[in-house]
């Protein structure tokens, strides 16, 4: 039975599900879920990343994590942490770059947060030459010093979408529009988790997502204790506003509901809301991508890998630049926010 055929059957049975069920179940189904029976990454996948683009943005985050380190005192051993790390590719980088740094790599604990079975297998093929240890949460890190990174790692959580109807909100529901999954909309309800939502008239769409605030004070408490820096680099902005659930299926946009567990199923990042979750921590200014990456000197770099090549690779090599940094690209699109302990260094390239 497909996973469209369960879900139809679910809600049959038992009533729509919220958004969030949705996504979870289309993202983390055991035997049909997207993440857990695909590599969903490359040409041959449904969409690329900022790491499998170009060596130089795993680089450059790799030299921007191990200056935060040597500004706290170089602690060792420390926790060296992505989440939803890929095919290991960013992590590669960036023990390549920092472990020119004296003393990174040996104190490194390499830990992948990575709950795809198929990706853990790719992560340590391609990390092969050191230790790693893969969590299932992120409340398995260690108790240690923690210098973490996700990228687009928050956009893939579930979400659940509240539409204003006047003075209460209705959550936007995934049922059944005859044989066909639809949206449609539960009944009204006070929230007041969404009391400040003055910004947002009626009919106007504020999504939540449940996961990410556990998930950043988990990180927070670490770095509160023990010392160290997150940086999140994801598409989204300062607070959530508008239905920016999305769907790519073969590197193309689509209906999110037209093939549950298929496509890649995504939603803007709340930014504010991470920095929320974080109390006891100083977050920088939500920055974008592009700026970031030629603070930290992308341009330079690109320059000197430039010089030793001709044709099409160069032609590539140019493209990708572009591609991380352009504003019309990934450049304005993606932001960056960094998050340190109360008088601490903020990481190069940000501002506080």
């Amino acid at each position: 039975m497909s996973l469209a055929s369960r879900l139809k059957a679910r809600i049959a049975q038992t009533g729509p599900m919220s958004v969030s069920d949705y996504m979870a179940e289309c993202l983390l189904h055991p035997e049909h879920g997207y993440y857990t029976t695909r590599d969903p990454l490359g040409a041959a996948g449904d969409f690329t990343t900022a790491p499998e683009i170009s060596q130089m943005f795993g680089e450059l985050i790799g030299l921007a994590l191990a200056q935060a380190w040597l500004d706290q005192g170089a602690p060792a051993p420390f926790t060296l942490a992505e989440l939803g790390p890929g095919r290991g590719t960013l992590m590669a980088d960036i023990l390549r770059a920092a472990g020119a740094v004296p003393g990174f790599g040996a104190a490194a604990r390499v830990h992948l947060v990575e709950a795809s079975p198929s990706l853990r297998q790719q992560q340590a093929a391609r990390l092969a030459d050191i230790t790693v240890t893969h969590v299932a949460d992120v409340g398995d890190l260690p108790q240690a010093p923690l210098f973490l990174v996700a990228n687009e790692f928050f956009d893939a959580l579930p979400i659940r979408q509240f539409v204003r109807d006047g003075a209460v909100w209705r959550e936007r529901l995934v049922g059944l529009d005859g044989a066909r999954l639809g949206f449609g909309l539960g009944p009204p309800q006070a929230l007041p988790e969404l009391a400040h939502r003055s910004d947002v008239g009626d009919g106007g769409v504020v999504e939540l997502c449940p996961a990410a605030a556990p998930i950043m004070a988990e990180i927070a408490g670490r770095i509160a204790g023990h010392g160290g820096a997150a940086l999140v680099i994801d598409y989204g902005d300062w607070r959530s506003l508008g239905d920016t659930l999305q769907a790519v299926r073969r590197h193309q946009p689509e209906d999110p509901l037209a093939n549950p567990g298929e496509a890649d199923l995504t939603a803007h990042v709340d930014f504010e809301a991470l920095a929320q979750a974080a109390p006891g921590l100083v977050c920088s200014r939500l920055t974008p991508q592009g700026v970031f990456l030629e603070r930290l000197g992308i341009t330079p770099r690109a320059q000197k890998l430039a010089a030793g090549l001709t044709g099409a690779a160069l032609e590539t090599h140019i493209a990708a630049h572009r591609r991380l940094t352009h504003p019309d690209e990934m450049g304005t699109l993606f932001k960056v926010l960094a998050f340190v302990g109360q008088g601490v260094p903020m990481l190069p390239g940000l501002d506080r």
